[in-house]
């Protein structure tokens, strides 16, 4: 008996060992890791997995290599590079896949709800697991959704001084995507770009400021062609998420997709927060640097938002075939849920 409990000892061993498996991945960005939402991506989502494997008592491990700050695709290409599988994973911008992906710029059309980036987010993920029609945006695309990636509030960052919305009129302002419906009414004139763009159409006279996050344009020195920062609090957005390939997701072993899928709900977490300590942190840095820092008045904000079209209800009208008119409902629903006072009632309007 004793040699017959060796001997499955020893095949229960073996069996583990043929089991395990080694699975080669690329993650990648269009932009550089010293921004908060690429950065979690080597630091934790890279950096933790085999650990995480080897804690649950897992054999599988993942070897990674990584390519950031556009080495392998820019900023327009982020969503196809990961369903084409030119990267296995990465992060994907979705406020620049307005057509493909309507329903993860939710956030972009609900301006001025909050300036919690990690209530956000949280919210974000929750609804990717309860709406189906969120899921199915990324599953046409040949996606697996992770999690949210997003920024804190936007502010101005111009060339001129900004002391009232007039100051804005005839001005081109760089607002991608959705965002550029927050200024059209203020009669300003949006420029299409990314953060590593920014710096270049400024000083080339392109454009003559922007509407961006501090976290963005700190570390990207945008103040030494826009020193005017002019405070506004537009509010946190859901500007995209880590993906994998949907296809490369369909190989790996059942612990690597747990592992994978932890870590996507930490990664949201954890960039949030970072974001949120370096936003405060670079906000006091930022007159040290030479930028003149200034609030747009109260009555100007108000105004700003009054001024709003319906851009939910226009958006959520756009998109009904897709569910849209759910997602609003839903989010706003969620946002009060969590104990906050949206700025803009979309819902309501």
């Amino acid at each position: 008996m004793k040699h017959l409990m060796t001997a499955l000892a020893l095949c229960v061993g073996s069996s583990s060992l043929a089991h395990a498996e080694t699975f080669s991945l690329t993650m990648a960005s269009s932009h550089p890791t010293v921004l908060p939402w690429v950065g979690q991506l080597s630091t934790l989502v890279v950096a933790e997995t085999n650990s995480r494997l080897e804690a649950m008592g897992s054999e599988d491990r993942v070897e990674w290599t990584e390519s950031y700050g556009g080495a392998l695709y820019g900023f327009k290409d982020t969503l196809e590079a990961v369903g084409d599988g030119l990267t296995d994973a990465g992060w994907v911008g979705t406020l620049w896949e307005g057509s493909k992906m309507p329903l993860q710029n939710v956030t972009y059309f609900t301006p001025f709800v909050s300036d919690d980036l990690v209530a956000t987010l949280k919210i974000m993920n929750e609804l990717h697991k309860e709406l189906p029609q969120l899921r199915q945006a990324w599953d046409d695309e040949n996606v697996v959704f992770l999690g949210a990636s997003g920024v804190e509030t936007y502010h101005l960052f111009t060339n001129f001084p900004v002391t009232s919305l007039a100051d804005l009129e005839g001005r081109k302002i760089l607002a991608p995507g959705p965002s550029a419906n927050w200024i059209k009414h203020l009669g300003a004139v949006p420029v299409n770009g990314a953060l590593p763009t920014y710096y270049n159409q400024v000083q080339t006279g392109v454009a003559d400021g922007m509407v961006v996050i501090i976290t963005g344009a700190f570390p990207n020195k945008h103040y030494e062609v826009a020193p005017y920062v002019t405070l506004v609090g537009i509010g946190a957005q859901m500007t995209g998420g880590l993906g994998i390939n949907k296809d490369v997701w369909e190989t790996l072993s059942d612990d690597v997709q747990q592992v994978l899928t932890e870590l996507g709900e930490e990664y949201t977490v954890a960039h949030a927060e970072e974001v949120m300590a370096r936003y405060e942190s670079f906000l006091a840095k930022l007159p040290e640097a030479g930028a003149t820092v200034t609030e747009l008045p109260v009555g100007d904000v108000e105004a700003w938002k009054a001024g709003l079209p319906d851009l939910a209800g226009e958006w959520a009208k756009a998109n009904a075939d897709d569910g849209a008119v759910e997602v609003i409902d839903a989010y706003m629903t969620k946002v009060r849920a969590a104990g906050i006072e949206p700025k803009v009632a979309w819902d309501q309007r």
